[in-house]
């Protein structure tokens, strides 16, 4: 073996040791353990602030976190490389993976949060503790570049994860109102987008689009697009058979959307699918050149065609209003009203 291989095995053996991290992964394909559920988020438990992807740069994002969580009557705890900067990520890889695998392991930390998004979580994969999480069940939650984490976590370990608001969020009461419902009351909520007076003779805002209509069951999977593709072939990809695939988009010209979404088909995600709930695709444009198809035209040409319920529109993705998602918990999704409902709690 060349030496600078040698270097770069022993460098990588020695960063996953740093972690804590559990023995491989298995590899793709492996099925989904049986269903976790973490326990309810109480007023007076502590949430732990992480930065599991980028870095956060600006000190008025963590204080409007810190407050938002107490307003909701946790106490905060700010995981030890919350704060830290490698480039662009919360860390290096070993810091921020670290920060997952001890709020885990801390029994004091009811629940982890991250506090943005950014980029790199992908890399944190292999790095984290499945088996410490699947002994300590947590509330963990984000979105965005969250995506890889929150998936990775349930596939490997069968907690129900969740795609909802971060700390630095905008908790207004539309987001507020469905985490607690989900992630405090344990209720099994219907998610429907907010209807609110407008000066027109017809509703232009929260508006559904029904590509296809219909009912559908199955365990919630997916996130955002880029993030979810990314995974494609991993031991952390969710499993797509049965399930209802929920994507959202943000600031990609949109030949890179359809070509992201050519790869989950061309992986196979599609060809089991129950059903689709498509978030907002926020500043996907055409870019530069000769045209490009429309979000429309490439959501029909991807999505019509799998005759399963599919509707467009809701409430969730980076937008200020976000519905809490329950990532693996089996969902009903009615593509004629616009609606998603829990089959069951998402927490005990």
């Amino acid at each position: 073996m060349p030496t600078d291989r040698r270097h770069f095995m022993g460098r990588a053996a020695a960063l996953a040791a740093s972690t804590g991290a559990a023995a491989a992964a298995p590899a793709a394909g492996a099925a989904t353990p049986p269903l976790l559920r973490a326990p309810r988020l109480k007023p007076g438990d502590t949430v732990a602030l992480i930065s599991p992807s980028g870095a956060t740069f600006e000190r008025a994002t963590t204080t409007y976190a810190v407050e938002s969580l107490q307003a909701l009557g946790f106490k905060v705890r700010a995981a030890p490389h919350l704060l830290a900067r490698y480039g662009s990520l919360g860390g290096t890889d070993a810091e921020r993976a670290g920060d997952v695998n001890a709020m885990f392991a801390d029994p004091s930390v009811h629940g982890i949060l991250a506090l943005g998004g950014g980029n790199g979580g992908n890399r944190i994969l292999p790095l984290i503790d499945y088996a410490a999480i699947r002994r300590h069940p947590k509330f963990l939650g984000g979105y965005s570049d969250l995506t890889a984490l929150i998936n990775a976590v349930h596939q490997q370990t069968g907690l129900v994860t969740f795609h909802c608001p971060m700390g630095g969020s905008e908790w207004n009461a539309f987001s507020v109102g469905w985490f607690r419902a989900a992630v405090m009351d344990g209720g099994t909520p219907t998610l429907r987008n907010q209807v609110e007076p407008e000066d027109a003779l017809v509703p232009r805002n929260h508006r559904i689009s029904t590509l296809r209509g219909g009912r559908a069951r199955g365990p919630l999977v997916g996130g955002n697009l880029a993030v979810l593709s990314a995974m494609a072939g991993s031991a952390y990809w969710p499993r797509f058979d049965g399930a209802v695939l929920m994507l959202e988009e943000i600031n990609e010209y949109l030949y890179r959307v359809d070509r992201m979404l050519s790869q989950l088909k061309l992986a196979g995600a599609f060809d089991r699918l129950a059903g689709v709930v498509l978030g907002a695709f926020t500043n996907c444009t055409p870019g530069e050149g000769y045209g490009a198809l429309t979000l429309d035209e490439i959501v029909d040409d991807w999505f019509r065609p799998l005759n399963v319920p599919v509707y467009a529109g809701a409430e969730f993705g980076h937008i200020a209003h976000k519905f809490t998602l329950p990532i693996g918990l089996p969902v009903e999704i009615d593509a004629d009203a616009g609606t998603l409902r829990y089959l069951e709690p998402a927490v005990l």
